[in-house]
């Protein structure tokens, strides 16, 4: 076995767009290291070290290959065992090849959500993926969703070569942790993985659980990306934190897009208002966890008409934001969040808030049947790269 770099090699990180380097190797992050000094909430770096759509793409005529990883993964002191660390996902040629579980590394141990933390410390492991078809084929290896995973070492029992040019679309979403997808059986199960697959383009995913809340930050990081679509789904975050009144949020609508549109004047651009969620559709947040495990709204229905927010609230004024723009912006759309999670799939939402493994798979088939449909707002002729 021949161990290859994992930077300045044949190798591409891609779906990161910071690779921070560790004691034990390379981190990779969703975000550029100059946003990190304008994160006022921490819990931002986490969720973009959490690799969700990052993978590993090489050409190789190798049968065998072994990816070391150190992940790091939380527990609970109550709990009698880590949090999963997920799961590694291998593609040859576009197609499944194996999985395997995330090697367990560093265990951060707390009381409670939010106490303090303390670490663990572990060990890099190794994932093994052999019997692989022979002949040159082109490799992805998909890191699991939810568990920062350090890139230690690769080891091929062939060649490894750069990867071809991609000439698929790029594609590039944000949102929160419903586009996240912590909760995807696998890497490749997040339903902007599972869209982008049927759709035939390249994603990105700059998602951040929690922190989906218009920063400035991430339209400048998606206004300076090569991007040939973008989209963005908000308005959950919002709501459940009470971050914004009505007064606050559309100027935050609009100046997202303008910042945006600095870049990208003419690229498609689609805004996706809030999914389904009983909790928070007709009632304001902040939200809390009631005893049966699932989210509850503590805000004061008496509020909207003061200007406080429901997801109700934010689908309209998305709705009529988009509408406004239109006149003057042809290739901005909307989508109704509902279309992909609505009323009739609440059943499909274990605490009333994120969707399960397979509604995940289904908002993926729902939004491509949608977004790339012959007439869907990603089939607009100002593609710069033909899709399909």
């Amino acid at each position: 076995m021949r161990e290859y770099p994992l930077v300045g090699g044949p190798v591409e990180v891609r779906g990161a767009l910071d690779l921070e380097r560790t004691p034990a190797g390379v981190m990779p992050r969703r975000l550029p290291a100059w946003t990190k000094e304008q994160y006022q909430d921490p819990s931002v770096y986490g969720g973009t070290v959490m690799p969700s759509g990052v993978r590993l793409v090489f050409r190789t005529d190798a049968r065998v290959l072994e990816f070391e990883v150190l992940t790091s993964t939380g527990q609970l002191d109550g709990d009698p065992r880590p949090r999963p660390t997920g799961m590694l996902e291998l593609t040859v040629d576009g197609a499944p090849a194996g999985r395997r579980r995330a090697p367990l590394g560093h265990v951060v141990r707390m009381a409670g959500p939010g106490a303090a933390q303390r670490l663990i410390p572990g060990q890099p492991g190794t994932a093994r993926f052999a019997g692989l078809p022979a002949g040159m084929k082109t490799v992805e290896l998909w890191l699991p969703q939810q568990t920062p995973t350090e890139l230690v070492a690769l080891r091929a029992d062939g060649e490894v070569l750069a990867p071809l040019p991609d000439g698929r679309p790029r594609w590039v979403h944000h949102g929160s942790s419903l586009s996240h997808c912590l909760e995807a059986d696998g890497p490749t199960g997040t339903w902007p993985v599972v869209a982008a697959s049927l759709g035939a383009v390249e994603v990105t995913n700059l998602s951040q659980p929690g922190n989906d809340m218009l920063d400035p930050y991430v339209a400048r990081t998606i206004r300076d990306l090569p991007a040939d679509l973008i989209s963005f789904k908000t308005g959950v975050n919002i709501v459940a934190r009470a971050t914004f009144r009505l007064r606050t949020f559309g100027p935050a609508v609009h100046g997202f897009l303008d910042t945006i549109r600095d870049g990208h004047p003419d690229t498609p651009l689609l805004v996706i208002s809030p999914l389904s969620c009983p909790a928070l559709d007709e009632r304001p947040g902040p939200t809390g966890v009631g005893r049966d495990g699932r989210i509850t709204a503590l805000g004061d229905p008496a509020d909207l008409a003061r200007g406080a927010l429901s997801l109700q609230v934010v689908r309209d004024e998305l709705a009529r934001i988009v509408a406004l723009r239109q006149a003057h912006d042809p290739h901005l759309h909307h989508l109704d969040g509902r279309e992909l999670l609505g009323p009739a799939d609440v059943d499909d939402l274990p605490d009333g808030l994120h969707p399960s493994a397979a509604a995940y798979r289904r908002m993926g088939e729902r939004f491509a049947a949608h977004a790339f449909a012959d007439e869907g707002p990603f089939r607009a002729r100002s593609h710069t790269r033909p899709i399909g």
